[in-house]
């Protein structure tokens, strides 16, 4: 006999799978928030606790004397709450100031062979092959120029910062960094492990934004991916030491300028973790309101590193890897600069038309039409940012020669310099230059790298415009302040 449940009072009949699914995930849900906030670190305080207990009363230990613990004597200085944050202020100073006083000398010499000897050997054997103008151009001044400049800027600072970097990480130090940002995005509505997803997009966003996968909440893994664009990635370090090293750096003495120009690019990192604390605090409180969850980090041994092993793992798989990237950018982007800045229409090529379009408004942020168009150029890679700035600057200055869009070639930090302050730059230029290489949008790489994780098309796009929002609107105030300050 079948008994058709439907007919059943409502009390009686057995409830349909669908409601039952839904009544627990309902309690799960309420159970959630009555335990409270504090629930998860008083379950693993415990757990450890009994662990403790139970090897205790299990485990014999030899008496002998209480012996020196190297890994803890240094975990107390490191992961101190009195001298973690400042000893990890000081170590990254000292990194950058290696890096920045190391990387001047190779890139002048890369650039005296690059950029003079090997070009001028080109634009002759051009000559002699009887290539016509516009392809000597296209191919010489154009992408061979953006190419060259790339590897004589780039591959000093990163065969000096990524192995140091490298060492670090071998060594253990960077768990420690994770350890103490904890309770910092804790309190932002963030997951610890961001911390981690952090420390990886200061070498790559695109890579930062995949090691998200390590942190199990969807909510906080999405206000992770969102906020890793504020690590600055290897390909805006030579833009930020480059302009502080010129317009820092240049305002004291010698002896001091590699200092005080490491200082300026600490703080721009800083800056950019501050923000990551900020904007996962807003979303987390807004679009993306939620329980914060808390995880057990265990931390591990130091290790002596490796030297001679690290230092040829960083240069094959990151320097190398990266500066394959940014030359694989740079041809085309390069071909496109000469392009748009030969092409006239009405006595001006396409490039100065948008320049002149855009400077306004670039002005009102304390930058100029060049760089804004420089960052739309290089969407495909940052690395190409200052190589297509000081192209433009010589088209506009007219340094390529009269209807020729060349590439300027320095020869050294001074011409460099040189060029910048004949464009109109000036300290404000190069302040709000490094605050915008910080805030604006991920490059296309990271852009398809967000939409594959996330699979929203939404999410892509906050992730891509808020940053860059958040560059206007800060350079818009330092300038404003900064022109009322000094009028």
């Amino acid at each position: 006999m079948t008994v058709n449940s439907t007919a059943l009072p409502q009390n009686q009949r057995p409830p349909e799978p669908h409601e039952t699914a839904e009544s627990v995930l309902n309690l799960a849900a309420q159970l959630r928030w009555d335990v409270g906030g504090e629930f998860h670190e008083h379950l693993m305080e415990a757990i450890y606790t009994d662990a403790a207990r139970i090897a205790d009363r299990a485990v014999s230990y030899p008496e002998k004397p209480a012996r020196f613990d190297m890994d803890r004597t240094i975990d107390n200085l490191v992961t101190s709450r009195i001298w973690g944050f400042p000893l990890m202020l000081l170590m990254l100073t000292v990194v950058f100031w290696i890096t920045i006083s190391g990387a001047n000398y190779p890139s002048q010499f890369l650039g005296g062979i690059l950029l003079d000897t090997v070009h001028q050997f080109l634009k002759n054997l051009a000559v002699i092959v009887g290539l016509p103008w516009w392809l000597s151009g296209l191919l010489i001044d154009g992408m061979y120029l953006a190419t060259a400049w790339v590897v004589s800027v780039m591959l000093p600072p990163m065969a000096i910062f990524f192995p140091m970097f490298t060492l670090l990480e071998d060594f253990g130090y960077l768990p420690r960094v994770a350890f103490n940002l904890d309770n910092f995005f804790k309190k932002a509505g963030a997951h610890g492990k961001q911390a981690l997803s952090m420390s990886m997009g200061f070498g790559c966003n695109a890579a930062g934004v995949i090691a998200t996968r390590i942190i199990d909440s969807p909510r906080e893994r999405l206000i992770a991916i969102i906020t890793n664009n504020f690590a600055v990635c290897n390909g805006r370090w030579p833009t930020q030491i480059l302009i502080a090293t010129i317009f820092i750096g240049g305002m004291v003495s010698a002896q001091w300028a590699g200092f005080i120009s490491a200082l300026a690019v600490v703080s721009i990192a800083l800056l950019g973790v501050l923000f990551s604390f900020v904007v996962s605090w807003g979303l987390s409180r807004s679009m993306l309101k939620g329980e914060v969850s808390t995880f057990s980090l265990e931390l591990p041994p130091y290790r002596p590193p490796r030297i001679w092993q690290t230092i040829y793992t960083s240069v094959i798989d990151r320097t190398l890897i990266v500066l394959w990237r940014a030359v694989v950018f740079a041809m085309p982007a390069g071909a496109v600069i000469w392009l748009v800045s030969n092409i006239q229409l009405g006595g001006l090529s396409l490039a100065e038309y948008f320049i002149n379009w855009t400077n306004p408004f670039g002005l009102l942020l304390g930058l100029n039409g060049i760089i804004l168009l420089a960052y739309i150029v290089a969407i495909p890679a940052n690395e190409i940012v200052i190589p297509t700035v000081l192209m433009l600057t010589a088209l506009v200055l007219g340094a390529g020669g009269a209807g020729a869009g060349v590439m300027f070639d320095p020869n050294s930090l001074a011409d460099t310099e040189a060029l910048l302050r004949a464009g109109g730059w000036t300290l404000l230029t190069g302040v709000n230059l490094m605050l915008f290489s910080l805030l604006h949008n991920p490059c296309s790489t990271t852009i398809y790298t967000i939409f594959k994780e996330t699979g929203s098309l939404k999410w892509t796009l906050v992730s891509t415009f808020l940053p860059i929002g958040m560059g206007f609107g800060l350079t818009f105030v330092v300038a404003q302040v900064w022109r009322l300050l000094a009028g």
